[in-house]
């Protein structure tokens, strides 16, 4: 065992591990382009892009070059009472990609504070209306929004990761998951159980949250445009705030810019992170509406009631702003729809296996849903073994790999995935 993994294991906490058990860690030497190199010398072919972000490759030249001009001028500066280039560009820039009618962009550290953030914007909003009681969120089964506990209590709190603090979070109301399926007909029947919520608590909810066509950690699941139209049409019938969470959805990753788009509606509020860096830092960013902006602002505080220590950080825009360039100049449509077709053709072999439930495919995502929990460290072994690197979780195998992943990469990917099942199965 080298000194790191040592240190490791005696001191590091990863994300959802125990010190009670042994957990399967890799210790990572380097990384470039899709492959992850370890510190043993074998190479894996990353097909997570780090939780989703690392969509133009690691240790890419460009994005290098970006943190390394920025990092000449400033690393940071405190973003109170102070501006600079890369935010105001990189504002500048989420507008103009935004649905309309999103003008305004507040920047924060992580995905998560991104949610804290929308879901303060939409209470302080209504308070400084007058309609103080307004001040619940309505969201769904299925649904993720993040770990701190804001974003707890809109994640779903029984099937979701988070039921241990039941007790300690506000209490929101929850609405069955979207019915499953891209392509499905949406009735009114299947819009009926929010339509009843809102209905009877609409003086209650201030904003209504949904992760747009993909519910992400919550299963892996996609749903039908139509439904978030219809969710559209209900929170303006009902004086709700619609907030989309694209944190994972956004800048490609569904098969649109933004997943919005695929039922061509805009939110009041949108979070956005992961890809934003194209994976190098951490950074976030929730937008609205002129109408939220100074419906915020005409209330009691006179401001908005939030600002992170490195909120705009001169860094992560810097490079933001080179990762957003890229995604345009790669042409990120062609690159996820060549992703798409390829897994669509290469995962349909797994669900001829007896262990497999359903394969689906969205965008540059793809998901292999078992019959039954996986066991994380013996697949995962397998797959490194095999020279690729996934972390599947419950019942799903699933892949969101870089979008510069070569058609070669993403057979090799896709073919292991499904040779490791097969393994497994019979062993």
């Amino acid at each position: 065992m080298t000194d790191t993994l040592n240190i490791d294991q005696n001191h590091i906490w990863h994300p959802y591990s125990s010190f009670e058990s042994q957990n399967l860690i890799f210790e990572v030497e380097s990384a470039s382009g899709v492959r992850i190199k370890l510190s043993d010398g074998r190479e894996l072919i990353d097909g997570m892009a780090s939780w989703w972000s690392v969509i133009h490759g690691y240790n890419n030249p460009e994005l290098n070059q970006a943190a390394f001009d920025q990092i000449q001028k400033m690393s940071h500066v405190m973003f109170g009472g102070l501006t600079h280039e890369p935010a105001a560009n990189l504002t500048k820039k989420l507008v103009e990609l935004t649905p309309d009618p999103l003008t305004k962009v507040f920047l924060s550290d992580s995905g998560s504070v991104s949610v804290e953030v929308a879901l303060k914007m939409a209470v302080q909003y209504w308070q400084s209306q007058g309609k103080g009681h307004k001040n619940k969120m309505l969201s769904f089964m299925h649904g993720y929004h993040g770990d701190t506990f804001g974003a707890m209590s809109v994640t779903d709190p029984i099937n979701g990761m988070h039921h241990l603090f039941s007790e300690s979070m506000t209490k929101q109301f929850f609405a069955p998951a979207p019915p499953a399926g891209f392509s499905r007909t949406i009735s009114d029947d299947d819009l009926a159980p929010v339509e009843i919520i809102l209905e009877k608590h609409h003086q209650e909810i201030a904003g209504l949250i949904i992760e747009p066509i993909v519910q992400g950690a919550g299963g892996m699941r996609f749903y039908a445009p139509e439904y978030l139209r219809k969710l559209r049409k209900l929170c303006d019938q009902y004086n709700v705030l619609l907030i989309l969470d694209e944190i994972a959805t956004g800048f490609g990753r569904s098969g649109e810019l933004f997943a919005a788009n695929h039922a061509d509606i805009s939110p009041d509020i949108m979070t956005l992170g992961k890809n934003l860096t194209g994976g190098y830092m951490s950074l976030a960013a929730t937008l609205c509406t002129d109408r939220v902006a100074r419906g915020i602002c005409e209330g009691e505080a006179g401001v908005f009631m939030h600002g992170p220590t490195f909120m705009g950080n001169p860094l992560a825009c810097a490079v933001a702003n080179k990762s957003l360039e890229l995604l345009i100049r790669n042409d990120w449509r062609v690159q996820v729809s060549q992703i798409e077709r390829t897994l669509k053709k290469e995962l349909a072999l797994a669900s001829e296996l007896e262990s497999v439930t359903e394969v689906r495919v969205q965008g540059a995502i793809g998901v292999i849903e078992m019959k039954q929990p996986v066991n994380m460290n013996q697949i995962q072994q397998a797959l490194v073994q095999h020279g690729i690197w996934l972390r599947p979780f419950g019942k799903l195998i699933y892949m969101m790999p870089p979008y510069v992943i070569t058609e070669t990469d993403l057979i090799k990917l896709c073919t292991t995935t499904v040779n490791v099942i097969k393994e497994m199965a019979v062993s």
